[in-house]
């Protein structure tokens, strides 16, 4: 269990990065979208990534909308994977029924 990581004990979180993982660079409505979270308590776990210094971000502007991109930082991704590392190790330690 000390292996897990608690910042993504957070389904959300689990979620964010693992998308990230599996897409690279995601933007916030399109996470919004898939997540179907409003837009402060996606963008709280978002800082909660950030703050951790797994999840960089980048802004930018199409046309004069403003557009804000995540992207798992190195931190991030190797955290990610020890936490889906731990989760295999306790699934496989669960006794068959």
């Amino acid at each position: 269990m000390a292996a897990l990581d608690d910042r993504f004990e957070h389904r959300a979180r689990l979620t964010i990065a693992v998308l990230l993982a599996e897409h690279g660079e995601i933007s916030f409505a399109r996470f919004k979208q898939w997540l179907g979270m409003t837009d402060g308590n996606l963008g709280a776990q978002l800082r909660k990534l950030e703050d951790a210094g797994y999840v960089q971000l980048r802004r930018e502007f199409h046309g004069r909308k403003p557009v804000t991109w995540y992207a798992l930082s190195g931190d991030g991704r190797s955290a990610l994977d020890a936490h889906l590392k731990a989760l295999r190790d306790l699934i496989d330690r669960t006794p068959s029924v």
